[in-house]
């Protein structure tokens, strides 16, 4: 009996965002639209877990940037590096300042340049901290705050998809899933991711959502430098996404204290 269109795109947005083995199904456009839809929610249960483990580590007597290094450690893990991989890559291709192609091509290389090392540096620096200042928030706001983050930077993705927005080329994760996402489900999950976030800051109720929307702001921002520059989007380009997101919602969510 043939999948249905949501539980392929349910099955493929975990796979796609987490590394959480289920058996392969349906991979084609109707599915991939509801996974691009779904995105924010798998980042939410990805939040979920890693918020368990740094408030474990917490608890156990960790000190807060080694639990903070730590859960870094375990987010690439539980996402097989692809996002961080997708960063490098976007950020060498930018750093060489060709277009098209060209720019692609430098994509598709196995190594990662000097661009590509410094922006994983400063990104997995930048989170490791943010999360070791989230702790003395207390659970709720603890796991308030890396749900939105973790959720904002996948909404991203979904953004990325959204209709009138091209793939960069005729195959591969852009070409699935680019202009899959319909605007009122963009709306729905923004006001989503959102509300999630209201607390992430206790006393503070309006930074968490704050926050979110400042991060999409970033992405959605530098969106169309990347399309001009690609010709569309890519899997590495949705990566860096993401990473760069939920790196923005941590830094608004632990400013101030």
């Amino acid at each position: 009996m043939p999948e249905g269109r949501l539980v392929a795109g349910a099955r493929l947005a975990v796979t796609t965002f987490t590394v959480l083995p289920l058996r392969p199904g349906r991979v084609d456009r109707p599915a991939a639209a509801v996974a691009m839809a779904l995105a924010p929610a798998a980042g939410a249960l990805l939040g979920a877990a890693l918020a368990a483990a740094l408030l474990g580590l917490a608890a156990a007597g960790a000190p807060p940037l080694v639990a903070g290094v730590a859960v870094v450690g375990l987010a690439a893990l539980l996402t097989r590096g692809l996002h961080l991989d997708g960063l490098a890559d976007t950020v060498d291709a930018l750093g060489s300042h060709r277009s098209g192609e060209a720019a692609l091509q430098i994509m598709k290389k196995p190594d990662v340049g000097p661009f590509g090392v410094a922006a994983l540096v400063v990104v997995l620096l930048l989170q490791a901290a943010a999360l070791a200042a989230l702790p003395t928030r207390g659970w709720p706001g603890t796991l308030a705050a890396v749900i939105a983050a973790t959720a904002v930077g996948r909404l991203a993705v979904s953004w990325a998809c959204r209709r009138g927005v091209p793939a960069a080329r005729p195959e591969g994760l852009g070409a699935l899933v680019a202009g899959t996402v319909p605007a009122p489900v963009l709306v729905v999950s923004t006001a989503a991711v959102a509300l999630a976030a209201l607390g992430a800051a206790p006393g503070r109720p309006w930074q968490g959502p704050l926050a979110v929307l400042a991060a999409l702001a970033v992405a959605l921002l530098l969106l169309p430098h990347l399309v001009r520059r690609f010709g569309g989007i890519t899997g590495d380009v949705l990566g860096a996404a993401v990473e760069l997101t939920t790196t923005v919602a941590y830094l608004g969510l632990v400013l101030g204290g």
